[in-house]
């Protein structure tokens, strides 16, 4: 039987916990390495470099929850995207969504080309994909919704581009969660998330993940991950297992909350453009009905100037001014010298991250009372 999703939150199909004394708080196995019984023989664990119980445990669960086959989980989000991409060549090209994460294309542009990969940045909701495809070209990247412009890509679509060529389609869906968005089961071959945004969901920790469906490439991940060590250590695969028995209520929380401030921005004089697939308007909002079960609780806007941008994020308290998101505190970023202060200005711009653009992750808390403070603060500006 299929589990529900809350469910697949809290309990494995195959769980068995009488091997862990009825334990229903998965043990931390905070150990380096594992006696032998004898030569030629193991416990099924060797070295903590190698495998872990605690983080095998928690690569079952993000697994199923997006539906793959097989999970790993890396120390950051960044340390899952720069394992990935050891499974290309000096001479690959990689067709990227040009509106990314600032971390991202700061790996791409610095570190990535260095190793000799090419890269073609496309406006992927847009952008005719095809036409950049070249004989080289070895995967397509997605963010969707992108950050920190809320771009929507139709995935499914993208995936039967991609299989045409016989090349990957990689997706982030770290906006979303597993929760809201499953890109595997829209065809996608390789998933990307920052564990440390709404899977873990308390801003306590830092973790990354891939899931895949694709043999090849679990078979590739093994062996780097063995070899380049950037495994999750055992006490923060605990802190986001213990976050992932939360996501399902997290989500659907702040979700409704980033709603009801999107349509409250919507109708602020100083507020200039609300970026938020949960509005209809929104040009993505139709693919996003199609593809996930949720819009998610991020929303990006534009205000008036960038002196009353920087007075927003002076005057917030309940509300953090913090480079984040995805925890049940609500967050309000500043793009142009956060997330993307490492991105070129002009591409800043093309993309429509401007001085004025602030980023809003939204949390748990009563909505209300996150309404009421941000009243209060747009009533002081000028």
């Amino acid at each position: 039987m299929e589990l529900g999703d809350n469910t697949k939150c809290l309990h494995l199909a195959d769980e068995d916990t009488k091997i862990h004394y009825g334990a229903i708080s998965y043990p931390i196995y905070q150990t380096a390495t594992y006696a032998h019984p004898a030569v030629g023989q193991s416990t099924g664990y060797d070295y903590s470099r190698l495998q872990n119980p605690t983080r095998e445990h928690l690569e079952k669960y993000i697994a199923q929850l997006e539906g793959g086959k097989e999970a790993f989980a890396l120390s950051t989000g960044m340390a899952a995207i720069t394992l990935l991409f050891e499974i290309f060549k000096p001479g690959d090209h990689i067709i990227t969504e040009a509106d990314l994460y600032g971390g991202s294309i700061r790996l791409f542009d610095n570190v990535s080309k260095k190793n000799g990969y090419e890269f073609t940045y496309v406006n992927c909701a847009k952008d005719d994909i095809q036409k950049h495809i070249k004989e080289n070209t070895k995967a397509i990247y997605l963010e969707t919704p992108t950050n920190p412009m809320m771009g929507v890509s139709d995935i499914a679509a993208i995936a039967q581009i991609a299989k045409n060529n016989n090349i990957l389609l990689i997706v982030d869906n770290t906006f979303l969660s597993p929760y809201f968005q499953n890109p595997l089961k829209l065809g996608a071959d390789v998933v990307i998330h920052s564990g440390t945004k709404f899977l873990g969901g308390h801003n306590d920790t830092l973790a990354g993940f891939i899931v895949t469906n694709n043999d090849a490439i679990r078979e590739k991940l093994r062996f780097l991950i063995k070899t380049t060590g950037a495994g999750l250590a055992p006490f923060d695969a605990w802190l986001i297992l213990r976050g992932i028995k939360t996501l399902g209520i997290r989500m659907e929380r702040a979700g409704a909350n980033a709603k009801i401030i999107a349509e409250w921005l919507k109708n602020q004089k100083h507020v200039t453009k609300v970026y938020y697939p949960g509005l209809p308007e929104h040009p993505g909002h139709e693919i996003m009905k199609k593809q996930a079960k949720g819009f998610g609780a991020m929303i990006t806007f534009n205000v008036d100037s960038k002196y009353n941008a920087l007075k927003i994020l002076e005057k917030v308290n309940i509300i953090k001014f913090a480079e984040s998101l995805g925890g049940v505190e609500t967050l309000i970023t500043y793009p142009t010298t956060q997330t993307h202060a490492d991105v070129p200005e002009e591409v800043r711009l093309k993309n429509g991250i401007t001085e004025t653009t602030l980023r809003l992750s939204t949390g748990i808390e009563d909505s209300v009372d996150l309404i009421a403070e941000l009243e209060s603060i747009f009533n002081q500006l000028d």
